[in-house]
């Protein structure tokens, strides 16, 4: 058997020997999460066992990464040279908490991945023995005497609640329903997302023009008499769910459709004899006095019942996704309405154009990164997205076919411009794209075609009712521990000088389209940041 210890920045693939030098070493501060990984191959088809041993044996978790199928790795046209392949094959991505016996094929390479977590319970250097059938491999850890602070940045992958009752084929707001639901919420918020789309009507995002997905609508809605009622009980109840799981922040769904603020969202009520009806939908255009109306009346009961809840400062409010500049007319129209029945709410949206900001249309814009220059500088509080469209220019980004260095670089890039927040739409999108049908992300990953595998989704369905975690989530929170160490840096030595670190050594500044591409140069950055936190 050959064993090789490597980085978290690596992706070892099946039919291929890891090339990368092999990983000696770490630091990581105490109240961290950091990650390494075995590689290992074996001469014939064997069982395996794993074992840890040293100090830090207690504190960490053991995973296996599995591959999963890629049918469209990156798209033909406008991407760059990145990427670790751009063909169809299995990827490295799935992460299965080890136990028992593993079966490892011959000549295969595998990757046990190895999480270390102190907890604020361990201190000092330490090396960690990896035991795989016997054969072992060494790693020497060092856990600095020091906490990153709390997360300031406002990150949100949008949830996709009815993906859950697609995939687990339950009814929503049954007990299952909240069961499996809180398992998924509870994995976004240890992996640093603080924010969550909240489906108060069932979020109009990524449904064909006359198509509908399932209604997983939290508010409870009776029409009678020209009157709306509005029953907040699901709604309550998901709040109470996400806070208990370490959610701050609730981002209330789009009231209008997608591309343009063109009809209203699908929205069902309950007649005088409690039957569903569906009341506004595709056929309820943007200028409909009566959905205005509705929209009245609903934001006067939501107002009192945030504000019950104490979230009234914690909610943001969405018009329409990724409008076009030909919408600009309509969205203001449909953008004012929101700012004048929801007075004192941030409203944000995913929009790129800096016309809708320069003419006062939005006030809290959030551009992709090919679209971030013009609002640097201009803006309150800078945020970003990246989605499938981000695959060129070397942005950072998270498909599957793409380096994990891609993807972790984000944290440094963020705290150099003093990013806000950070959205992004796939942290369970188990749907073919425009939702015409639900997949299994275990054998498509690709949402049928429309996305580069690792756009739609970040974490899997376990048969048990928990989320699988990716290596792709793994790394991007250590880009998010990069920037509370940089926090952490500020706070000893001060922004300026953190600033100065950061372009010291680089022949350009970094920005979102320019940094070194060697994963080396990522690790020794931030093992620079610790030991300078420990000399301070």
């Amino acid at each position: 058997m050959e064993i090789l210890v490597l980085s978290s920045l690596e992706k070892v693939f099946s039919d291929e020997r890891p090339s990368a030098a092999e990983f000696k070493g770490f630091s990581m501060l105490k109240n961290e999460r950091s990650s390494f990984q075995a590689a290992f191959c074996t001469e014939k088809d064997e069982k395996v066992k794993f074992e840890l041993n040293g100090e830090l044996s207690g504190f960490a978790k053991m995973f296996t990464v599995k591959e999963i199928p890629v049918g469209t790795a990156a798209y033909k046209e406008n991407v760059d040279d990145f990427y670790l392949r751009k063909t169809s094959g299995n990827y490295p991505d799935c992460l299965v908490p080890v136990g028992g016996e593993f079966d490892a094929e011959a000549g295969k390479w595998y990757s046990l991945w190895v999480e270390v977590m102190p907890n604020g319970n361990y201190t000092g250097k330490s090396v960690l023995s990896v035991d795989i059938n016997g054969e072992k491999a060494e790693i020497e850890i060092e856990v600095i005497d020091a906490e990153l602070p709390k997360q300031e940045l406002i990150y949100t992958n949008w949830y996709h609640s009815d993906c859950i009752c697609n995939y687990y084929n339950i009814e929503p707001f049954s007990e299952e329903y909240w069961r499996i639901n809180r398992n998924f919420i509870k994995t976004a918020a240890e992996h640093g997302m603080n924010c969550i789309l909240t489906p108060v009507f069932t979020p109009p995002l990524d449904t064909r023009v006359g198509g509908e997905r399932r209604t997983v609508q939290l508010v409870t809605v009776r029409h009678h008499g020209g009157k709306y009622y509005f029953d907040f009980k699901n709604f309550r109840k998901w709040v109470s769910i996400c806070r208990e799981c370490g959610i701050e922040y609730f981002e209330i769904n789009h009231f209008f459709t997608q591309w343009g603020a063109k009809h209203a969202p699908k929205i069902v009520a309950l007649d005088s004899r409690s039957r569903e009806k569906k009341i506004f939908g595709w056929k309820t255009r943007t200028s409909s006095k009566k959905y205005d109306e509705f929209l009245r009346q609903f934001a006067s009961a939501f107002m009192r019942v945030v504000e019950e809840e104490g979230i009234r400062e914690k909610c943001f409010l969405h018009v329409s996704d990724e409008p076009h500049l030909k919408d600009l007319e309509t969205y203001k129209r449909r953008a004012a309405l929101i700012e004048e029945i929801f007075p004192g709410f941030k409203v944000i949206d995913a929009l790129s154009d800096f016309a809708f900001y320069e003419k006062g249309v939005l006030k809290n814009p959030i551009p992709c990164e090919d679209s971030i220059k013009p609002f640097i500088g201009n803006v309150s509080e800078l945020w970003t997205y990246y989605c499938c469209g981000q695959g060129h220019s070397y942005m950072p980004n998270r498909f599957f076919s793409m380096p994990s260095l891609r993807n972790r670089v984000l944290g440094i890039i963020i705290y150099k411009y003093d990013v806000k927040g950070f959205l992004h739409w796939g942290y369970n999108f188990y749907n073919t794209q425009y939702s015409i049908k639900a997949i299994d992300p275990y054998k498509i990953s690709d949402a049928g075609g429309g996305f580069p595998s690792g756009d739609s989704y970040i974490v899997y369905p376990a048969a048990d009712g928990t989320a699988l975690e990716s290596l792709r989530l793994k790394v991007f929170y250590d880009g998010f521990q990069d920037i509370l160490a940089l926090k952490l840096l500020e706070s000893k030595i001060g922004r300026e000088k953190v600033l100065e670190f950061i372009d010291k050594d680089l022949f350009k500044p970094l920005t979102f389209m320019e940094y070194p591409h060697e994963n080396e140069w990522l690790l020794e950055t931030r093992e620079k940041i610790n030991q300078m936190i420990k000399e301070n």
